[in-house]
């Protein structure tokens, strides 16, 4: 069994994490920290958890997380992680981060968009956590930084088309996020008055986002690639749908399009194509860790539309974190994640 540890055990990420892991098969849940909610048990907080996780919540203790687990996802704000990634590594203890600590390949560009210090980030033997991509490298990982919401639907739609030279690396991608993407505390933006029947655009050309999801593309075509991205919040709890506007290289139809993603995600099980003319839809992968892509060329610009869809609190962060962890301890990847989505 492996025993698991998370920081931040009541954020949303957290909850879901509890959920996931309460069933899954091959973990023990031994350590949940919250400083909001010291010494009640989870169940208490959240009862949805009644009777598959009644755990207590502790402060935030690392000396006593890392002598009872063998892995830590830390649920916690920027900057926080990498202070505990440091000492975990060195007791042999592996980190999963569901923050943006260790998504960043040039600490720079971490500072520039994140802010804050913290000393010897390249002394961290650290993976991106995009199993689509990293697999190999997530297993002999010590510390993983887990994908963003956004940049992973963004990233998984695009992927087979930079790697194959079909479109041009200068992409408008146009995202809708259930209010959830926001996190637990409250804000003035996701108070439900300010939320409910409202659709509304925020951080256009300056979310955070930008820089990982250029990051990664740019990796997959071998040049840079460059992102106008304009991310809106919805009226709805979960999910995410990204619309990217591609420009084909070449004249294309739709079959040659689907043989292209096809192809690619052949042996991906959390990745779905749809058949051309079907078109991704948040409630299609609610509660679940697939990703759902489909497409459509507007002939008249020569414009590849590319579709995909996730749950934004699992393949979007919690599913993709157990994900990780599974490929980390040669656990069955699918192993406490193959959930049939919830629909209606």
């Amino acid at each position: 069994m492996v025993r698991v540890g998370i920081f931040g055990a009541t954020g949303y990420t957290g909850v879901e994490l509890i959920r996931i892991l309460s069933k899954h098969e091959k973990v023990e849940i031994k350590y949940l920290s919250s400083q909001s909610y010291n010494a009640k048990a989870i169940s208490d907080v959240y009862s949805s958890l009644i009777g598959f996780c009644d755990k207590e919540l502790e402060e935030l203790s690392l000396e006593k997380a890392m002598s009872e687990c063998d892995v830590i996802f830390t649920a916690l704000p920027s900057g926080h992680a990498s202070k505990i990634a440091r000492e975990a590594v060195k007791k042999g203890v592996k980190v999963i981060d569901l923050g943006a600590d260790f998504r960043f390949d040039d600490y720079s560009v971490y500072k520039e968009w994140y802010g804050g210090d913290y000393e010897n980030y390249e002394g961290i033997k650290r993976v991106y956590g995009l199993p689509e991509v990293y697999r190999e490298t997530i297993k002999e990982a010590e510390v993983v930084g887990n994908p963003g919401c956004y940049p992973t639907s963004v990233i998984l739609g695009l992927m087979p088309l930079l790697k194959n030279g079909i479109i041009e690396g200068n992409v408008i991608v146009d995202s809708k996020s259930g209010v959830s993407g926001a996190g637990h505390n409250l804000s003035h933006n996701n108070m439900y008055a300010e939320c409910n029947e409202n659709i509304k655009a925020y951080n256009v050309a300056k979310h955070r986002h930008i820089p990982e999801i250029e990051q990664e593309l740019s990796k997959v075509f071998g040049e840079k690639v460059s992102v106008v991205f304009t991310p809106h919040l919805t009226p709805m709890t979960r999910g995410i749908l990204s619309t990217m506007y591609c420009k084909l290289k070449k004249d294309m139809d739709v079959n040659t399009v689907y043989n292209v993603y096809t192809d690619f995600y052949k042996n991906e099980y959390f990745v779905k194509v749809l058949q051309p003319g079907n078109y991704p839809a948040t409630k299609n992968v609610y509660g679940s860790n697939f990703c759902h892509i489909g497409f459509e060329i507007d002939k008249h610009t020569s414009t590849l539309i590319v579709m995909s869809a996730i749950d934004n609190l699992v393949k979007g962060a919690s599913g993709q974190a157990v994900q990780n962890m599974n490929i980390m301890f040669g656990i069955n990847e699918n192993t406490g994640l193959d959930i049939v989505p919830i629909y209606p």
